[in-house]
């Protein structure tokens, strides 16, 4: 099935750190996609802005490696790479000097069309570049501006941003970026709560019996281990990453689908969250496997500190206080160096209050799963009869809608999550993105949890690479009864 395409309005794309990775590997590349199917118009521009000393016909040319190298399996005429590398520019642009300031204001001046500027940068440049396009007379009405994470580091930081942002920008002008929102199934998630009646009735304390979110990852630090080891699972996923997820399957219906109304409602969840006890908090730190120290270190090694205590591994268990979920726990796990690559949320709901199956002796709770990745899809567990004879014996099968499958799509006509952001910064739709009041709830929720650790020395506990996490994990819900769902690829 070939979705429909929107074209968009014309307008400039600025992408400040225009030449780094994530420009290479996900934005160009999106951008490429988002023209071939017909949605970016001739009259779009994108320009490539860092301190890269290039002209137009030497970033083109990056361009166009970085669509070869980082844009998948989709294929696209010769003709209609070139017709898109027309529309690349570049400039070099110092974002704490004077250095390309006034070139691209000249480039942007008089053009009667949508101003979108990506800051793809540390956010300690955030500030810096804001600053300059009001000095510059390019912080207008017409503008907007892309942020990516992470949005501080903690609710101080987070809150001196969010001001030094709002000198310049309106809230409503700019978009905090998150890549999980721009997923299809995240979008499904809401699409199948609010509106199908058939879970609506039942997505509540009275019928939930708890809820897993799990965000597992097979690779370690990499060449981010300077960042992360200041960072860590907490800040770098738990804050923004799955406090989003959480709040999208907990979050009260909108009175409407627009962005305030659906903001609003994730940020009656974060100020539900109750605070988190010690025992309700397990960090791990991956560790190599004997035999693979050379191509896959341990998490010290690969940080260069024989003392970290950074976490790579964090599992929580919370609750929300509030009507809807008093009493349901909600599980949150997610960490590097993992049995496999996987996302999903899972509701777990109550099993039957009586089974009149004498013979069968087994649980059978319905359990409803949310696949982000990879093999993005949707299962509902159902209990039928086993075929055959000799009595009533009950089996579980899955209602399987996996989108490849479900929707005859082979994977090329899938939109990435950063293509579906990018155009919904140019129609100027919020929705997915985070709001202001939304990033500091978070902080203000997570600041605590860090400094109670902090306070407490507590030391992360090993785990084996390639496996899920330490058996403290396990633990934690054992003493409730309950078990993590296995991590599938």
């Amino acid at each position: 099935m070939v979705s429909r395409v929107i074209p968009v309005d014309p307008f400039d794309l600025v992408i400040f750190g225009g030449t780094g990775d994530l420009a290479r590997r996900k934005i160009l590349p999106g951008l490429f996609r988002r023209f071939c199917s017909g949605q970016m118009p001739p009259q779009a521009r994108i320009i490539g802005a860092a301190r890269t000393d290039l002209d137009a016909a030497g970033y083109r040319e990056m361009v166009s490696e970085a669509i070869a190298e980082f844009g998948g399996a989709f294929t696209c005429e010769d003709q209609t790479l070139e017709a898109f590398l027309n529309q690349v520019d570049y400039l070099a642009i110092d974002a704490r000097g004077e250095t390309g300031w006034e070139a691209l204001q000249d480039k942007m001046k008089g053009t009667d069309r949508i101003e979108a500027y990506y800051f793809s940068v540390s956010p300690s440049l955030f500030g810096d570049l804001a600053e300059r396009l009001q000095k510059w007379g390019m912080a207008d009405a017409q503008a907007r501006i892309v942020v990516e994470k992470p949005f501080g580091r903690d609710l101080e930081t987070a809150r001196s941003l969010n001001a030094t942002l709002a000198k310049y920008f309106n809230e409503d002008q700019i978009y905090r970026i998150d890549p999980s929102l721009g997923k299809e199934t995240v979008q499904n998630l809401m699409a199948v709560r609010f509106g199908n009646l058939l879970f609506e009735p039942l997505w509540n304390a009275q019928y939930v019996d708890h809820i897993q979110i799990t965000v597992a990852e097979t690779v370690g630090v990499g060449g981010r281990g300077e960042y992360y080891d200041t960072s860590g699972a907490m800040r770098d996923m738990v804050q923004n990453h799955l406090m989003q997820l959480l709040c999208l399957i907990a979050m009260e219906p909108p009175a409407r689908f627009d962005p305030d109304a659906v903001r609003d409602e994730k940020l009656k969840v974060i100020r539900a969250l109750d605070p988190l006890e010690a025992h309700h908090i397990v960090r791990g730190q991956y560790q190599a496997v004997p035999m693979d120290e050379v191509e896959n270190p341990g998490y010290r090694s690969a940080v260069g500190d024989a003392r970290s205590r950074t976490e790579s591994f964090i599992a929580l268990k919370t609750h929300l206080s509030n009507w809807r979920w008093a009493g349901t726990p909600f599980y949150l796990r997610t960490g590097k160096r993992m049995s496999a690559r996987s996302s999903e949320i899972t509701v777990v709901f109550k099993e039957t209050p009586h089974s009149i199956f004498a013979e069968d002796a087994g649980r059978h709770p319905n359990v409803l799963s949310i696949r982000l990745q990879p093999n993005e899809g949707i299962t509902l567990g159902v209990t039928i009869k086993e075929p055959g004879p000799g009595g009533m014996r009950l089996i579980d099968v899955p209602l399987d809608m996996t989108f490849a499958e479900a929707l005859g799509d082979d994977g090329t006509d899938q939109v990435d999550a950063y293509e579906r952001l990018i155009m919904d910064v140019i129609r100027g739709n919020q929705t997915l993105f985070m709001r202001g009041d939304e990033v500091e709830a978070a902080w203000a929720w997570t600041d605590p949890i860090i400094q109670g650790w902090t306070a407490r020395a507590d030391v992360p506990k090993p785990y084996d690479s390639g496996s899920d996490g330490p058996g403290d994990a396990d633990e934690m819900l054992r003493r409730d009864g309950r078990a993590w769902r296995e991590v599938k690829p």
